[in-house]
């Protein structure tokens, strides 16, 4: 039994069709981790969808009411990159209640994960870059409003820059802000996180943990966190479709065990989604997150 849970839903398949982006990958993850042991049903929890008023705390009524009724423009699905469906705004409300779990948990048990999730391109007032709702900053502002938490850090270790998080957490001291990521990739325009790593094109395992371990180091001497949440990209192994940094599968892992470790000596509790992932066989993308739920289990049990 894992020392976690792990937050899933067979509805967080946002029904994309023939798309890069292969949202049929939680399903795969979920039953990789049952076939590979790494995790038993007992350790799944299935959210509930974030309510409209939890959405409200970070995203505007224009938006949500475009997404609740099918309203948007033909720049609004431009900007998205993905097609409008019932099940794609069924899925990302479902993703933000199944983060807002995971977080809760994470305070209860030192971590927990959301097989889904990490849509950090989401704005309060529109989407990008495959991400409508950003579910990472609705579970912080619900565990704000319930004052379970008062100031959060973000690592972010997408390929892409996190850009949605930057925009809505500008100016806010409450939350801390880490993005790392490959500098000559989307978006074009890149709000400034508190923290930005731009990496160059094919940055290896070695510079890249390099970077990681001083960019936390400076993230926790910037202030104390009740929280981190970790957005956990699989796009920067050096065989995915739509990055261009050099790490492997064992690099990626050192990467999740990093920021686990990091958290954990200072005793925060971590909640992890999963980001993107495009590598050119699937079954690579799947396992570069399954990796991530094993990493997490090997720090928390370390701690124990």
């Amino acid at each position: 039994m894992l020392p976690f849970k792990l937050v899933y839903s067979e509805n967080y398949d946002l029904h994309l069709g023939d798309h890069v982006f292969p949202s049929s990958k939680y399903r795969l993850i979920h039953d990789q981790l049952l076939a590979e042991g790494i995790a038993s049903e007992e350790d799944f929890i299935v959210p509930e969808p974030a309510s409209d008023d939890d959405i409200l705390l970070v995203h505007g009524q224009e938006w949500v009411r475009k997404l609740r009724c099918g309203h948007l423009t033909y720049a609004d699905l431009l900007r998205l990159e993905i097609p409008y469906s019932r099940e794609m705004v069924d899925a990302v409300w479902l993703s933000a209640g199944g983060s807002t779990l995971a977080a809760r948990h994470a305070l209860m048990d030192g971590g927990a994960m959301n097989v889904g999730g990490g849509f950090h391109h989401a704005f309060p007032d529109h989407g990008e870059g495959f991400c409508a709702i950003h579910d990472v900053a609705v579970a912080i502002r619900c565990l704000q409003a319930d004052a379970a938490i008062r100031r959060a850090l973000v690592v972010d270790c997408d390929v892409h820059h996190g850009n949605g998080t930057a925009a809505i957490f500008s100016g806010d001291n409450s939350v801390f802000t880490v993005s790392l990521h490959q500098l000559n990739n989307y978006p074009s325009v890149k709000p400034p996180s508190d923290l930005d790593v731009d990496l160059a094109d094919g940055t290896g395992d070695d510079e890249y943990l390099r970077y990681l371990s001083d960019a936390l180091d400076a993230a926790f001497r910037a202030g104390d966190y009740d929280l981190v949440c970790y957005v956990g990209g699989a796009d920067p192994y050096r065989d995915d479709q739509l990055g261009g940094l050099g790490l492997t599968m064992s690099g990626l892992s050192h990467r999740d065990l990093m920021v686990f470790d990091a958290a954990r000596h200072r005793h925060v509790p971590v909640m992890v989604s999963l980001a993107g992932g495009y590598a050119h066989r699937v079954a690579d993308t799947v396992q570069i997150h399954v990796n991530t739920a094993r990493a997490l289990a090997e720090s928390l049990k370390g701690g124990a």
